[in-house]
């Protein structure tokens, strides 16, 4: 009886001290190539980056986002082209073995829907706000296939994720994708890592940027994980680094 008792005990006792798993997961990469990285930092979210040759800022890491419940993902932004595109798809099919039940590109430059094709060839579809997708035809690159216009819910498994548009800042069409499950903010390029610069300006309203990013930082008080478009995950200092980043007098 007294090891019946014993065992229970210690067992209550691993279940009292044991912490979130959100809390206690440690990154770990899962995969890795010349194109393509994919590293868990949650239980069930993952950041995939993929690079961008460009003529400013050289060779440049992007972001993008994987969530996953009960065998179903959504992803949000593409990889920067089809070759790694097609490597994330196969990874989320043969080594996850879970559907990709949405693609969401969270503005129209080619670091979120540069590898949109692949996804498209495969059936998986596709969503942006209205904007987004007006922007994509006027620059005559692919465009989302399902548009909304503030903000979208999405099902996976059996929870959730949201999409929603706060305004104006990299873009006039950047969207934010928000994992209520894990607490996991996905930025884009909206949000910069610590330390980081303003970066490209070419499409940007710096004007409405902070105020942006401010509603944000309102809307998710228990943001746990703050993924920015390029560079480090971070907390909520992301929100307030970028917030002050570009406050106008």
């Amino acid at each position: 009886m007294k090891y019946i008792f014993f065992a229970l005990l210690f067992c209550g006792n691993l279940h009292a001290q044991k912490p979130a798993a959100s809390e206690s997961f440690r990154p770990l990469e899962v995969y890795h190539s010349d194109d393509l990285s994919i590293i868990q930092i949650a239980e069930n979210a993952f950041v995939h980056t993929s690079f961008l040759q460009t003529n400013d800022f050289g060779k440049v890491p992007c972001n993008g986002m994987i969530i996953r419940d009960s065998k179903e993902v959504v992803v949000f932004d593409t990889p920067t082209n089809s070759k790694a595109a097609d490597a994330l798809i196969d990874y989320i099919n043969e080594k996850l073995q879970c559907k990709i039940n949405a693609i969401v590109p969270t503005h129209f430059h080619d670091d979120c829907l540069g590898g949109l094709v692949s996804f498209h060839e495969k059936k998986i579809p596709s969503y942006g706000n209205f904007s987004t997708i007006e922007l994509t035809i006027a620059n005559q690159v692919i465009s989302p296939q399902n548009g909304f216009k503030d903000s979208q819910k999405l099902k996976l498994g059996n929870t959730f994720t949201t999409v929603t548009f706060f305004g104006e800042g990299h873009t006039k069409d950047n969207v934010v994708g928000y994992f209520p499950k894990e607490k996991i903010l996905f930025g884009g390029c909206l949000i910069k890592e610590l330390e980081a610069t303003k970066g490209y300006l070419g499409d940007a309203n710096v004007g409405a940027w902070s105020s942006t990013v401010e509603k944000i930082k309102q809307t998710y008080p228990d943001v746990r994980l703050v993924i920015p478009g390029h560079g480090k995950t971070g907390g909520r200092e992301l929100l307030d680094y970028t917030i002050q980043l570009f406050k106008t007098p």
